[in-house]
């Protein structure tokens, strides 16, 4: 039912998802915005349509295809042993969410992914549409990723589907401007990514951006070691974004195309927005 509904399936969760955390954001905001909405809304979902447009040329076959292509061969290490099919599916999504983890943390240390990244970070508000906004370049990198980690596991069309859907329901949930309590939020962190958690990594500090990469489960920051509990300078006062771009530019869309090919702004042009924060 799954796989004969799937656009049906990709379209109410991201519709769903995204239109109960805008409400949520309107309802109980988590922190003041330094931005108006509506130009950096127009900016991201205009994204989202271009990335679509763009993984529709580019990759017309996407991970579920190739899984299929997997699972018909025997490919993968998922295929090299008889297990019942719920285990197949459980390691099957806990793999990925952990090869999606270290794709995140790659992203942050090789200069030329990092260049097409920042996009993303240098959003100076973080909202549930944040989540959307991924340069096209990398968006069509991050398929291949995942299209090589599916023939090195193998796993199970259903289990790339569902993977999929957890991972842009989650991408959109952990990005929101939602006012959690405290405990509630302590205890859901426990094993998914909450918006709290997802925050600080959106800091300009620096050890705040290199921290807290995970997208749907929580526990590969603990356990590799990238984990920051709370921003230095609280939730309320930190500063979103990259510090040499606290300016209205990012909430441009033809800024956001280009901005991975153009140099990086001097000191001294930095120095005249004293907004930057620091790190």
């Amino acid at each position: 039912m799954l796989l004969e509904n799937e656009s049906l399936w990709r379209i109410s969760v991201f519709a769903g998802v995204l239109l109960v955390m805008a409400l949520l954001e309107a309802l109980f905001p988590r922190k003041a915005r330094v931005m108006g909405r509506p130009m950096r809304w127009v900016t991201n979902l205009g994204i989202v349509v271009i990335n679509t447009i763009a993984m529709r040329l580019v990759v017309p076959v996407l991970a579920m295809g190739f899984a299929a292509m997997a699972a018909q061969n025997g490919w993968g290490l998922l295929n090299l042993f008889e297990a019942p099919g719920w285990i197949e599916f459980v390691l099957a999504v806990l793999l990925l969410d952990m090869a999606i983890y270290w794709q995140h943390v790659l992203s942050h240390k090789i200069p030329i992914i990092w260049a097409l990244h920042k996009v993303h970070h240098a959003d100076r508000d973080i909202d549930t549409t944040t989540g959307l906004r991924f340069h096209p370049v990398e968006i069509i990198l991050s398929m291949f990723y995942k299209i090589f980690w599916v023939f090195v596991l193998g796993p199970s069309v259903v289990a790339v589907f569902v993977f999929e859907l957890l991972l842009n329901a989650c991408a959109l949930f952990n990005h929101a401007n939602v006012k959690i309590p405290r405990e509630v939020d302590r205890f859901i962190r426990l094993f998914i990514v909450t918006p709290d958690m997802h925050r600080v990594h959106h800091s300009v500090v620096v050890e705040e951006t290199n921290s807290n990469y995970g997208f749907n489960l929580s526990v590969w920051d603990r356990l590799f070691g990238s984990y920051i509990d709370q921003p230095r300078e609280g939730h309320d006062a930190m500063t979103i974004g990259l510090p040499q771009y606290q300016t209205e530019k990012p909430a441009n869309l033809l800024w956001c195309l280009v901005i991975p090919f153009m140099p990086e702004p001097s000191a001294k042009t930095r120095s005249r927005h004293p907004s930057t924060g620091s790190g």
